[in-house]
């Protein structure tokens, strides 16, 4: 992969996803019940996928080659949504599109916390992290439940910074995988028990630390674990932007 790539989706397939569920929330074809896909579009600072969210920093929406995004400082730019998209999920696929633009070492740039029931974030949670080493960066999905977590980290697997990729981690009831562009980075056997409602910072873990220096543009959850031909994005095209 060269410097002059970036991840870019279909446009119908994506506005499409996004007129049926971006601003869904809790809602679902069932009364109480979740939808099994929920898109958030990350093309506004307020009300992401119709839950409130509050700013921190000056994050900024952005044009690119892929649509609207928000652009993340790396100093102290974030977003806390008062929703976790994949709550009492027992299986799931949880994707995004996003570029990074290097930064600190260790970013945590996506985290779905559960909570308690006075509101504090409890240790049960799923991320989507980084690494950044020199121009490259690679990709770590990290999740926890109860005393079972697991972290998929392949240090070997490296990208270029400042270009957009679609990522995603999949959970079967038995096997986590996370995926770069379609193609596998990680896997191993885990028993992840379902999260309980909570919330999601964007830009920053849920504890405001290791900051996020790059752009997010889209996020989708679905409640059933995806193959690589079923993702947001694919056929995935290239460009930097």
């Amino acid at each position: 992969m060269t410097s002059e790539t970036v991840v870019l989706g279909s446009v119908i397939a994506l506005a499409t996803l996004t007129l049926l569920h971006a601003g869904s929330g809790n809602s679902g074809p069932l009364e109480g019940a979740p939808p099994e896909t929920v898109v958030w579009t990350f093309d506004r600072l307020e009300n992401i996928g119709g839950h409130r969210t509050t700013v921190l920093g000056q994050p900024r929406v952005i044009d690119s080659p892929v649509g609207k995004a928000v652009e993340f400082d790396g100093v102290d730019d974030a977003l806390f949504i008062d929703n976790h998209p994949l709550a009492g999920a027992e299986t799931f696929t949880w994707e995004a599109v996003f570029r990074p633009d290097g930064g600190q070492t260790e970013q945590r740039w996506f985290h779905l916390s559960e909570q308690d029931p006075t509101g504090a974030d409890t240790a049960n949670r799923m991320l989507f992290e980084l690494r950044v080493a020199g121009d490259q960066w690679c990709l770590d999905s990290y999740h926890q439940s109860g005393t079972e977590s697991k972290a998929l980290l392949n240090r070997k697997s490296l990208h270029p910074l400042g270009v957009w990729y679609h990522v995603a981690t999949v959970y079967d009831a038995k096997e986590l995988r996370n995926y770069v562009d379609g193609v596998q980075e990680g896997a191993a056997q885990v028993h992840l028990a379902p999260h309980g409602p909570g919330r999601s910072s964007v830009g920053v873990r849920i504890n405001k630390v290791f900051y996020f220096k790059g752009a997010v543009h889209l996020a989708r959850f679905t409640r059933k674990a995806l193959s690589p031909s079923e993702f947001l994005t694919p056929p995935v095209f290239h460009r930097k932007g």
